[in-house]
């Protein structure tokens, strides 16, 4: 097994996720087989019990895994499924090292940091990084592991003393390390500045690891007197030395790795040269210049709690991304706070009221992610009834499928006080509760959690349809409250139609309107498993329904290869009507890309 380490100097928020992914992902193209570590510093077992504010979104796993959003990044780049061992916390080692404890294997020892925390990691990441992820039998040859955090943070010492130890185990030849640091430009005399780097460097140094490869977050690319610099004072090799600058969109990262022969280098220290080809990233090229073309937009409404902060969605964004693509659309996103369409905030804040509104009416469709918590709740409600009066392509995904539940039974079976019992325990019209197995003790891993399997009612519906016509799909859940059983016979007959339920055929899955253009609920998150060509189902027929392509995605297309303007092919399904685009390819394609923050 060879091991990656990727680790961060200067400032967080550097892309030590993207670039981590799209070091994985070159690996990959040149013929290997690659896994995914991230370690996450932080004394949480996981990250289930974390706001979206504090730390992005939660991603889950089929395992039913609550994982950092970096672990979304190495699915989607490397299209492999990872496990809920594959997030490594300073809470699940402390707890592992103390269940020792208490079982008596330390007996006799005084338990202590070093070694039996460092040695807790260590075997950790050589259990895990066996642990096939791409569907194949047998490990993969390479292990990409992130390093949360930056380097002198001390909650990460443990973890870098663990790591220290490992590149020596491991030996030279399989164990490379690539620090991402900044070369910040300072505006008034426009130079690229070094100081920054070589401290980081002297840090990790300092502390027993040296880096066998630059990777420079930058505006612009770096000088030559730059990196020779930069090589002179950190002591790696000039060509070694890789530039990160801002690019027109996230698939072109490994892009940059390629055309600066990053994987060569990281090929020479891991001693693979012989046992690789050239990367092919023929398709992954033809997907990134596809991006850049597209200029018709396609407005999407974003009703949500966190709004305030991109990443608290940032599966939902890559999902629509996706699916945006793939309609030859370029995407806008509406952020709407819920709490501001309330008509309570038309006196409160009545600039704010009046903005939100503008925003929703606007836009081509209206997504309600999930969430958790009572506030923005009737701003949702009200989100969801403009869309099912005018018709507007609506998509709720957990908590947007319930509140689409309690706005129907308000206004069409006139129910004034449906609620669900998440915000109103004593509601008279429970339309939605807490589930029977739920903990009302414990918060964390305590949900419905992970893949769970969900069966079509009949072929007919759009749901069904978008899917392929399968009789039943694999997605992934995150809940505590479902639709209350014992009300969906007063909710079909009022005209609201359930086409996915779980095995026992009591809970609810899926909801949708026949007789609206598309309005779909769904308790699963379905843009968890969103993937370079292959964009969720439900959130293409979204995006198909706002620009007026959904009955052409419901249709039954052929897959053949298709020539982008440079020559490269690209998988697509085809529609039937596909029309020429300026640049030589087809209209109508399903591809996508991945990562674009909107």
């Amino acid at each position: 097994m060879k091991y990656v380490l990727v680790t961060g100097g200067v400032v967080s928020g550097l892309g030590k996720g993207v670039t981590a992914s799209s070091i994985g992902l070159i690996l990959k193209a040149c013929g290997l087989r690659v896994t995914s570590i991230k370690i996450d510093p932080y004394l949480n077992s996981d990250a289930g019990t974390m706001s979206p504010f504090e730390h992005g979104e939660v991603f889950v796993l089929d395992d039913g895994g609550e994982v950092d959003l970096d672990l979304g990044n190495y699915e989607r780049f490397l299209d492999i499924k990872l496990t809920r061992d594959n997030n490594i916390t300073t809470g699940k080692i402390f707890q592992a090292v103390i269940d020792k404890e208490r079982r008596g294997d330390y007996l006799g020892q005084t338990v202590q940091v070093v070694p039996h925390i460092t040695d807790a990691i260590q075997e950790w990441i050589e259990r895990v990084a066996a642990i096939p992820v791409d569907g194949k039998e047998g490990p993969a040859d390479v292990c990409v592991i992130e390093l949360g955090g930056t380097i002198g943070d001390i909650e990460s010492m443990p973890f870098i003393e663990a790591l220290g130890q490992f590149s020596y185990r491991v030996g030279a030849g399989n164990f490379c390390l690539i620090h991402v640091s900044l070369v910040p430009v300072l505006t008034v005399v426009g130079e690229q500045k070094t100081k920054p780097t070589q401290h980081s460097v002297r840090g990790l140094r300092s502390l027993g690891l040296t880096p066998n490869i630059l990777a420079c977050r930058s505006t612009m690319e770096l000088d030559g007197n730059v990196k020779e610099k930069l090589s002179r004072f950190c002591h790696v090799p000039i060509e070694n030395i890789i530039t990160l600058y801002d690019v027109s969109n996230i698939w072109r990262v490994p892009l940059l790795l390629r055309d600066q022969k990053a994987h060569e280098a990281i090929l020479k220290v891991l001693n693979l040269n012989s046992d690789t080809r050239d990367p092919a990233l023929g398709e992954w090229t033809s997907r990134a210049d596809l991006c850049d073309l597209l200029n018709e937009p396609v407005r999407i409404a974003m009703v949500g709690k966190y709004t305030g902060l991109a990443d608290s969605y940032l599966s939902v964004l890559k999902a629509l991304l996706h699916a945006s693509v793939a309609c030859h659309r370029k995407l806008c996103i509406d952020w709407v706070p819920a709490s501001d369409l309330e008509d309570a905030n038309a006196e409160e804040n009545p600039d704010s009221y009046r903005s939100a509104w503008k925003l929703l009416k606007g836009a081509d469709a209206i997504l309600v992610p999930g969430g958790f918590g009572d506030r923005g709740v009737e701003g949702k409600i009200l989100a969801a009834k403009y869309a099912r009066e005018n018709r507007i392509p609506y998509l709720g995904i957990c908590l947007g499928m319930q509140i689409a539940v309690i706005e129907f039974a308000r206004s069409v079976l006139e129910l004034s006080n449906a609620n669900s019992t998440e915000f109103d325990p004593n509601t008279e019209n429970p339309c939605v509760i807490f589930m029977p197995e739920g903990s009302k003790t414990h918060m964390g891993g305590t949900m419905r959690l992970g893949s769970r399997r969900t069966y079509f009612q009949g072929s007919s519906s759009k749901s069904a349809r978008l899917y392929g016509n399968r009789s039943f799909i694999d997605e992934r859940h995150r809940h505590r409250y479902e639709v209350n059983p014992d009300m969906v016979k007063q909710l079909e007959d009022g005209g609201l139609c359930f086409t996915g339920k779980d095995e026992t055929g009591r809970r609810m899955e899926i909801i949708e309107l026949p007789s609206h253009p598309y309005f779909v609920g769904v308790q699963f998150h379905p843009e968890f498993k969103s993937r370079p060509g292959k964009p969720s189902a439900l959130f293409l027929g979204l995006v198909a329904a706002a620009c007026g392509q959904l009955d052409n995605v419901l249709k039954k297309g052929a897959t053949k290869p298709c020539r982008m303007s440079n020559g490269s092919a690209i998988k697509a399904h085809l529609y039937e009507n596909a029309a020429k685009l300026p640049n030589g390819s087809l209209d109508g394609i399903y591809c996508n890309g991945n990562g674009l923050h909107v």
